[in-house]
């Protein structure tokens, strides 16, 4: 067997680079539970597309292993035909062994006591066997935390002699090795998907982290912004709700959730981020489910 099929020559198979990409315009539903907020909340305001290439900009402690479990709960239950993969880069060993025990998808990660080629090499791993997949007509999503992480890992061990260096010491070169992986989200015409789903590290302190989002910013078609003050009100999911947001969400939602959610972003336009997650969350508690919870927002706004 070679990436779960027969090891078997297919000539008709085509290669990953040369299949065309499409915007995402198959949701993949997250709301399996009432009880999980996030989910919930994520396929409202930055609902995921098979395709989709999503950043969750977050700062420290703001909750996003656990929302990356969410979110693999979700998929799990909702699209056991997706092949799910996380990826944990340059993470410390007890990280890797909560989402070992929370998660049921296929775990690669490496740690940070492991020498920035392996971080590399386990990435590099991931990618090409979801790439097989998607050539074979198969949705993959990956979950990778952390983007940031993982240009460090490049940023140590691709970074040229006579490269130039941007803010923070990072490599001009090296930061291209990242967004290669980055970019290979799409959503594929005639058939199969690659989702990626990466973290990127905000507020650390170090400039090189900055550099890397900024790179990032804008080559994403989805991003949920977490904040660290809304966690400290102990508010969960910690998502701004103002900046988090999917391009072309028109093509996953419905035109009544589309219509439903206008109205929905004009009550919540008034509030701070603090005031508006809280409302959202006062009000999915008393819904079973996110179109109860949109008829009582838009019908009592």
């Amino acid at each position: 067997m070679v990436n779960g099929e027969p090891a078997v020559e297919n000539p008709d198979r085509p290669e990953f680079e040369s299949l065309t990409p499409l915007h995402p315009d198959r949701i993949i539903r997250l709301e399996n539970d009432s009880e999980n907020l996030a989910a919930r909340v994520v396929d409202l305001v930055a609902p995921i597309g098979a395709g989709q290439r999503g950043l969750i900009v977050a700062p420290p402690r703001a909750g996003k292993t656990v929302l990356l479990q969410s979110i693999a709960a979700g998929i799990q239950r909702n699209h056991p035909d997706i092949e799910l993969m996380v990826l944990l880069v340059d993470e410390r060993p007890e990280e890797v062994s909560d989402m070992v025990k929370n998660v049921q998808g296929e775990i690669l990660s490496s740690t940070f006591d492991e020498r920035g080629i392996r971080h590399i090499q386990v990435a590099e791993a991931a990618l090409d066997r979801a790439k097989r997949r998607v050539e074979l007509g198969k949705d993959v999503v990956i979950l990778l935390d952390s983007l940031t992480r993982l240009a460090r890992a490049y940023n140590h061990t691709k970074a040229s002699a006579q490269g130039r260096l941007l803010s923070g010491g990072m490599d001009a070169t090296a930061i291209q090795y990242p967004k290669k992986f980055f970019g290979a989200a799409r959503n594929i015409e005639h058939g199969g998907s690659l989702t990626i789903l990466a973290t990127a590290l905000v507020d650390t302190g170090s400039r090189m982290d900055d550099l890397v989002y900024e790179e990032f910013k804008g080559t994403g078609n989805m991003e949920i912004h977490l904040d660290q003050r809304l966690l400290e009100q102990r508010l969960f999911p910690a998502i701004d709700l103002h900046q988090s947001g999917t391009r072309r969400e028109e093509l996953l939602l419905s035109p009544g959730e589309l219509q439903r959610m206008v109205v929905l972003r004009r009550v919540l336009a008034s509030l701070d981020a603090v005031e508006a997650m809280a409302l959202v969350i006062e009000r999915m508690r008393q819904t079973a489910s996110n179109a109860d919870f949109l008829r009582a927002m838009t019908d009592s706004g």
